[in-house]
């Protein structure tokens, strides 16, 4: 796998998913829609760690620039 997210995607998804996790525990959303959007929020971390989008790969994409 090789990087294609650059550190300003991952910023904005790693600030993404600590919103849609404060918003899921302080119960402001809640439910079938709290679960899958807590989920995203899971893969949203976990793609900034890797710096790896799977989605981004189909479609030659990436946000990460070379040295």
């Amino acid at each position: 796998m090789k990087k294609n997210m650059g550190n300003t995607d991952k910023m904005v998804r790693v600030i993404i998913a600590i919103i849609i996790a404060a918003l899921y525990f302080t119960n402001t959303i809640t439910g079938t829609l709290g679960i899958v959007l807590l989920v995203l929020a899971g893969v949203f971390v976990l793609t900034s760690v890797i710096s790896f989008c799977p989605l981004y790969a189909p479609f030659g994409l990436s946000t990460f620039k070379k040295a």
